[in-house]
């Protein structure tokens, strides 16, 4: 795991192929900004689905759609 200076974090609802959806995931905000954007929430978004899925034992899902939680 990866460690983040900031320690503030940018929230995301995540919509994933099969139509469900996840509210307020975490992504550290030293991750975003920059000419990528909000891009690299993605992969991290999906390193942590990756580690659910791990611990799970359930596949992890493709992201369909991501956007910045406002609310």
């Amino acid at each position: 795991m990866s460690r983040h200076t900031e320690g503030k974090y940018v929230l995301f609802d995540v919509t994933y192929t099969d139509g469900t959806r996840r509210s307020n995931r975490k992504v550290p905000s030293d991750l975003l900004g920059g000419l990528d954007g909000d891009e690299p929430a993605r992969a991290e978004i999906t390193a942590q689905d990756q580690r659910i899925a791990a611990a799970s034992g359930r596949p992890a899902l493709t992201i369909l759609s991501l956007t910045r939680s406002f609310g």
